[in-house]
C-alpha cells in the first residue's frame, strides 16, 4: 500500500541527514510503530508519509504512484488520516460535530449520516450526553477517542499517528492501542504509530527503529 524509496530528510547539508535512503514497505491490515531517540527524526518521517512534508531525496508512493504527482491536497484529504497527540480537534465543537464536519470535508462515503458518526462514538465508549458536549469538556482520553472515531469515520485507507498516547495514563494507554489495532485489523487500514512507549511499540504488528539515520524493522509479524 504505501512504500518509501530511498527517503531522506535534512535541514542544512546532506552531511547532517536526519535519515537517508530509507526503504521501507507497509500494508494494509497492518499496525506499525516507529521508534527511536527524540529528536531522531520520527515525527518528521511521519510528516513525509502524510505529505505534510516533502522529502529531500526519494519518494513516497501510494499504491503504486508517488504521492506528490498525486497532489499533497489530494492525498491528505482522501487517502490519509492523521492522528495528533494533541488531537487537533475543532475545540468550538462537539464530539459529534467533529465527526460530520470531517466526513463532509473528505467527502466521506457516510457524510451526511449523523446515525453512523453517534454509532462510531458509542462503539468508542461515549455516551449521548459526551456525544454532544464541547469537545473541551471532554478528558484527554475521550478526546482522544473523538480523534480515532474520525479517522473511522472517513475512508482514509492509511491512518497515522503522532505519540497518540502520550498525554493518556496507562489504561487509556491500552485502549487507544487497542482501537488502533481494531482499526487495522477489523477496517482492514495501515496504522502507523510514532511512539516513545516501549509497552505501545509491542503491542503492534511491526516495530521499526529509527537508529543512525536509516530504520531497522526489529520486530515482523
Amino acid at each position: 500500500m504505501l512504500e518509501t524509496k530511498k527517503l531522506g530528510y535534512w535541514y542544512g547539508h546532506e552531511d547532517d541527514a536526519l535519515f537517508k535512503n530509507v526503504t521501507l514497505s507497509f500494508d494494509a491490515g497492518m499496525s506499525y510503530a516507529i521508534v527511536g531517540q527524540s529528536g531522531s527524526g520520527k515525527t518528521t518521517f511521519l510528516a513525509l508519509i502524510s505529505g505534510l512534508d516533502i522529502p529531500k531525496a526519494g519518494v513516497v508512493e501510494f499504491n503504486g504512484q508517488d504521492i506528490s504527482t498525486v497532489g499533497l491536497t489530494k492525498y491528505r484529504r482522501h487517502d490519509v488520516a492523521i492522528v495528533f497527540q494533541s488531537y487537533n480537534l475543532f475545540n468550538y465543537m462537539s464530539a459529534l460535530e467533529n465527526l460530520m464536519v470531517a466526513m463532509a470535508i473528505t467527502g466521506a462515503q457516510h457524510k451526511g449520516d449523523k446515525e453512523f458518526a453517534r454509532q462510531v462514538l458509542a462503539k468508542l465508549g461515549l455516551t449521548d450526553e459526551q456525544m454532544v458536549k464541547n469537545v473541551q469538556k471532554l478528558s484527554g482520553g475521550q478526546q482522544q477517542r473523538v480523534a480515532i472515531a474520525r479517522t473511522m469515520c472517513c475512508d482514509a485507507p492509511l491512518v497515522v499517528a503522532d505519540e497518540p498516547t502520550g498525554n493518556l495514563d496507562e489504561r487509556n494507554t491500552v485502549e487507544v492501542i487497542d482501537l488502533l489495532q481494531q482499526i487495522a485489523h477489523e477496517q482492514h487500514k495501515c496504522v502507523i504509530i510514532v511512539t516513545h512507549e516501549v509497552e505501545v511499540a509491542a503491542r503492534c504488528d511491526v516495530t521499526i527503529r529509527l537508529a543512525e539515520r536509516t530504520f531497522r524493522v526489529e520486530q515482523p509479524a
